[in-house]
């Protein structure tokens, strides 16, 4: 039976909190999503899109000049996924294999806030499978807490979008908390490269990267995770 993959996408719109009208428009990063699926799609995975909201989610990144994205958004089937995400209370989190939470800005609003897809997502780990995230996209991890109360980043090593590169792109004064510490403070090794390098980290079954050079490693890096879950 092919093994199912969920991917997070925000809900959230923009830069700044839902009534922020002058906040600049944001969702999720576009090529966040595109190369992973691509990269689980071929390997033979099926992808099934999930929002804090469900529904209709906003793209940010939108680059059709990226052949993986023109591709991705030239598919019906896949941009439609896309516009009508399932809702948390449609998820049934042991079909699934891995949960992926994809960046953009916008997630930092609405993904550490959401008990049930922290609940999805510490139950997906719980059971053996491989929790991964990309760039902001490890805010959906931040409040995720194991049947033993701890947090799933405790102890563990990680990256995500890094303090430096909220100073280089101007928004460290927008956005709710800077990722990076809060990710220490919840227990994580949060280890950082160079601004906007591609970077991926292994540690256990969470597999993270720091930005959307690293979204493509991230999911390839799931692939052999996801292999041993198999033949366990």
């Amino acid at each position: 039976m092919t093994q199912r993959i969920l991917v997070v996408l925000t809900s959230h719109d923009r830069k700044g909190p839902a009534d922020a009208a002058d906040a600049a428009p944001s969702g999720f990063y576009f090529s966040e999503v595109t190369h992973p699926h691509m990269v689980l799609s071929e390997a033979g995975y099926a992808v099934d899109f999930v929002s804090p909201k469900g529904g209709k989610t906003q793209v940010d990144g939108f680059d059709l000049d990226d052949p993986v994205n023109a591709a991705f958004w030239n598919d019906p089937a896949l941009r439609a996924a896309t516009e009508n995400t399932l809702a948390p209370s449609q998820v049934d989190p042991e079909a699934y294999a891995a949960i992926f939470y994809a960046g953009g800005h916008a997630t930092m609003w609405d993904f550490p806030g959401n008990v049930e897809l922290a609940a999805i997502a510490a139950r997906i780990y719980e059971r053996g499978g491989v929790a991964a995230a990309v760039c902001h996209g490890p805010a959906g991890l931040v409040n995720v807490k194991l049947s033993d109360g701890r947090y799933l980043v405790d102890g563990k090593d990680v990256s995500a979008f890094t303090d430096d590169e909220e100073r280089a792109v101007g928004l460290v004064d927008t956005v709710p908390f800077l990722l990076a510490d809060v990710l220490d403070e919840r227990g994580a090794r949060h280890i950082p490269a160079p601004n906007f390098q591609g970077h991926v980290v292994v540690s256990e079954r969470l597999v993270t990267g720091q930005n959307p050079t690293s979204a493509k490693g991230v999911a390839e890096a799931m692939l052999p995770l996801l292999a041993q879950r198999v033949s366990a």
